[in-house]
């Protein structure tokens, strides 16, 4: 008997690692007869993946709950009532007060426990009542995830390691997140060579702390103890089609020597890196618990760009952190100075409930937050188009991604992660070609196809 075919509409927030999640939430309910919608309005089933970093999180959830609420009341004598369910690291953090005040909540479920989908949304439908599952179980996840991913497009993200040990007095990753684990290694590589028998050129490996890998080794290979970070992007720069690796996001404690070298050694792996530093002011370290000074970090730089002298280095900044003062801003600012990044994040200090900084003294008023984040910001994005510039006259290899929005336009992605226009045959989309870059802004490029220029 066919399937009853269902709508399914997610709601993604946050980073990354919500976009790998929302994908494999995808993959569970397919065989339910879900398929995706991309409004609300017609959905049978409506998930919220949301993301906890940011200050009002949950009230952008209940915001979009109220939002909601009409079109579920709307269906809910017709034959194909709605269901809502609230995922993510809110639902982690927050899954009582929700179903305590959204009573249009059928179902929260945290980031540990998706995989169990299927049947928590079944046991709703036969009781039409609240479930709440938070519970922590990576190792069954990814076990209950190891079949066929669906894709779209050439690149893909594929998740090598969840949870954080850190406890940056700021995060609140431990506590949605858990501990730091570890998938695998022959379950990772299962996965890409998945993705690279559908197409996929491009990998992005996730982590919230993605460089404290520690996989177990791949069968027969138990006398070699966990495998790092390192070993394992050596191990997949060898599967065929896969043509680009990158990963995110990085601590610069778990920068190891095997790490660095492989920025080095292997041409797949693109040369670009996401290193947060959050602050340049040692004291602000401090207080934030990074476990390492500004000197520190520049230094782990320098070793970088020895070994990849091409690299563009990213990174995260928090402005505003309780106690920082004038001066320990311009420690920032002059470090962002020295580093000299290609791009970056920042952001005003957020308060979050249940976290150290929350509770420490001398908060700084929003004003000051805000004027400091202009005045990076405005540096930083001075940096990136100067990199930007940098690039004119310069041929670069570009995985043509879908078409642009001009005709006969092409969109893509440069190695340093940048948006590449450029006139070129839709046949090239999927496709690795050299673009002479000729104009520059600060969110993207433009070029032509180099001449001999040949596809890859």
């Amino acid at each position: 008997m066919a399937l009853e075919r269902k709508k399914l509409f997610i709601k993604t927030y946050g980073c990354q690692m919500n976009v790998y999640d929302s994908e494999r939430m995808r993959d569970v309910l397919a065989p339910l007869g879900y398929e995706p919608s991309d409004m609300p309005d017609d959905a049978d089933l409506v998930i919220l993946n949301t993301c906890h970093i940011r200050e009002k999180a949950a009230e952008k959830v209940y915001s979009e709950l109220g939002r909601l609420r009409p079109l579920k009341e709307g269906k809910s004598e017709t034959a194909s009532p709605m269901t809502i369910a609230v995922a993510g690291c809110v639902a982690q953090a927050e899954g009582e007060e929700i179903m305590r005040r959204a009573p249009v909540v059928d179902l929260v479920v945290g980031p540990q426990t998706y995989h169990k989908l299927p049947e928590l949304i079944a046991q709703t439908h036969r009781a039409r009542g609240e479930r709440l599952e938070t519970e922590f179980e990576p190792v069954a996840k990814f076990d209950a995830l190891a079949g066929d991913r669906q894709v779209e497009g050439y690149s893909a993200f594929l998740t090598v390691q969840e949870g954080c040990d850190k406890f940056c007095t700021f995060c609140v990753v431990p506590y949605t997140r858990g501990a730091e684990w570890s998938r695998p290694v022959d379950q990772i590589v299962a996965e890409a060579r998945q993705l690279a028998a559908k197409g996929v050129r491009e990998i992005t490996l996730l982590g919230q702390n993605v460089n404290a890998y520690h996989g177990e080794p791949p069968s027969g290979r138990e006398a070699d103890g966990p495998w790092g970070l390192g070993r394992l992007l050596r191990h997949l720069a060898l599967i065929g089609g896969l043509d680009r690796i990158r990963y995110t996001t990085s601590h610069p404690n778990d920068m190891d020597d095997e790490l660095i070298a492989a920025h080095g050694d292997l041409d797949a792996l693109m040369p670009y890196l996401h290193l947060p530093v959050q602050s340049c002011s040692d004291k602000v370290l401090k207080a934030m618990n990074r476990r390492h000074t500004f000197e520190d970090y520049a230094l782990l730089i320098e070793r970088i760009r020895a070994a990849r002298p091409d690299i563009a280095i990213s990174g995260d900044f928090i402005v505003g952190f309780p106690g920082e003062t004038d001066a320990d801003f311009e420690a920032t600012l002059q470090g962002v100075r020295e580093i000299n990044y290609a791009s970056a994040f920042s952001f005003k200090y957020s308060r979050r409930p249940g976290t150290p900084g929350a509770a420490l003294p001398m908060q700084v008023p929003e004003e000051v937050s805000s004027q400091r984040l202009a005045a990076l910001q405005a540096l930083l994005e001075s940096q990136q188009t100067d990199f930007n510039r940098q690039q004119i006259g310069r041929r670069l290899p570009v995985l043509f991604e879908r078409a642009g929005r001009e005709p006969g336009q092409l969109h893509g992605r440069s190695p340093y992660l940048q948006a590449i226009h450029c006139d070129a045959p839709s046949g090239l989309i999927g496709q690795i070609a050299e673009v002479e870059i000729a104009g520059a802004t600060r969110n993207s490029l433009t070029g032509k196809l180099a001449e001999k220029a040949g596809a890859a």
